[in-house]
């Protein structure tokens, strides 16, 4: 018996559209995520200096006018995380707030007019220089400079040292 053709027509299966479809979302959802993955592991694996040199890219910080400052004060500079020291002599010094010890932040102290770390009890004078250890090297520093009586500090990088020298300070 033949079957006419409007009748074959009608018995042949039609092709899956719907399973079509979602086989084509889930290669568009694979290939994005395999994307998104590559793009992490390639994160993480990307040289860490490379990352803290883009990240260290010169960074100022403006501490306010010099005439703010009198001899003999410390202030607290929140932006940069870093104290802004007036010494006796009339001099800066922008110094790190980190303990050189284990990397405590340490709070200046009116009374004693010291620094003193709250973890291991390292203390510090304005200059930055170790009073009492466990710390044996002075807090790092920061460059500063004075343009038009306004003090700028560079944080991008904290200075290491092994000791104070007047060399580390700028004056108007």
């Amino acid at each position: 018996m033949k079957h006419s053709p409007v009748l074959e027509k009608q018995i042949q299966p039609e092709k899956p559209r719907r399973r079509t479809f979602f086989a084509w979302l889930w290669g568009i959802l694979l290939s994005v995520a395999f994307l998104e993955i590559g793009w992490v592991v390639g994160t993480i694996f990307k040289s860490r200096k490379q990352r803290e040199e883009t990240k260290r890219a010169l960074h100022l910080v403006e501490a306010g006018m010099i005439q703010n400052y009198e001899p003999g004060t410390v202030s607290a500079v929140p932006e940069g995380q870093f104290y802004m020291c007036c010494l006796n002599d009339g001099s800066f010094i922008a110094l790190s707030r980190n303990c050189t010890h284990l990397g405590c932040s340490v709070p200046w102290d009116e009374k004693k007019q010291t620094f003193v770390c709250p973890c291991h009890g390292s203390t510090f004078d304005q200059t930055g220089k170790v009073l009492t250890p466990p710390a044996i090297r002075p807090l790092d520093y920061f460059p500063v400079r004075i343009e038009n009586g306004l003090l700028r500090v560079d944080i991008s990088t904290p200075l290491k040292r092994q000791a104070f020298d007047p060399s580390q300070t700028v004056r108007m």
